[in-house]
């Protein structure tokens, strides 16, 4: 009787395409709460007279991209269970999060001038480094994907 690798890890293998698609159930739960959450706090803004104030709008906004980057997570998990390349949603989920980062970026977070333009460099490389790779993976011939 030979041992058939194959056969023993076939279970595994199912177990977590379960799981996958159980997480990204899960991430379309959060999302919709999300988008509740949204509706609730554009309320608010709009009764209270707030609309205007350019923290609440930047508040608003780092929620649309939290939204966004659930959105990714969730393509990515459908992608991966499909077994279809995750490298792009990733970049790109990736670029979505780095952008909520400086569009939140506040100098008063930051305890020195040091710090804060370190963390602003930091943050132009990551973008930049990203949008790179981002147009790069247009360019990569990657067998079997097709043509733009």
């Amino acid at each position: 009787m030979a041992f058939d690798l194959e056969d023993a890890t076939e279970p595994a293998a199912v177990a977590m395409e379960w799981l996958v698609l159980g997480a990204a159930y899960f991430l379309l739960l959060l999302f919709l709460i999300g988008v509740f959450d949204l509706f609730l706090s554009l309320y608010r803004l709009l009764v209270a007279g707030n609309f205007t104030d350019p923290n609440e709008v930047v508040g608003l906004l780092d929620s649309v991209l939290l939204l966004l980057i659930i959105v990714e997570v969730h393509r990515t998990l459908l992608a991966y269970a499909k077994g279809e390349p995750v490298l792009r949603i990733v970049v790109s989920a990736a670029i979505i999060a780095i952008a909520r980062r400086a569009i939140s970026f506040r100098l008063e977070d930051y305890s020195s001038g040091q710090e804060t333009v370190l963390s602003a460099v930091a943050i132009a490389v990551l973008v930049l480094a990203l949008a790179l790779g981002y147009f790069l993976l247009d360019r990569v011939d990657v067998p079997g994907r097709p043509e733009l």
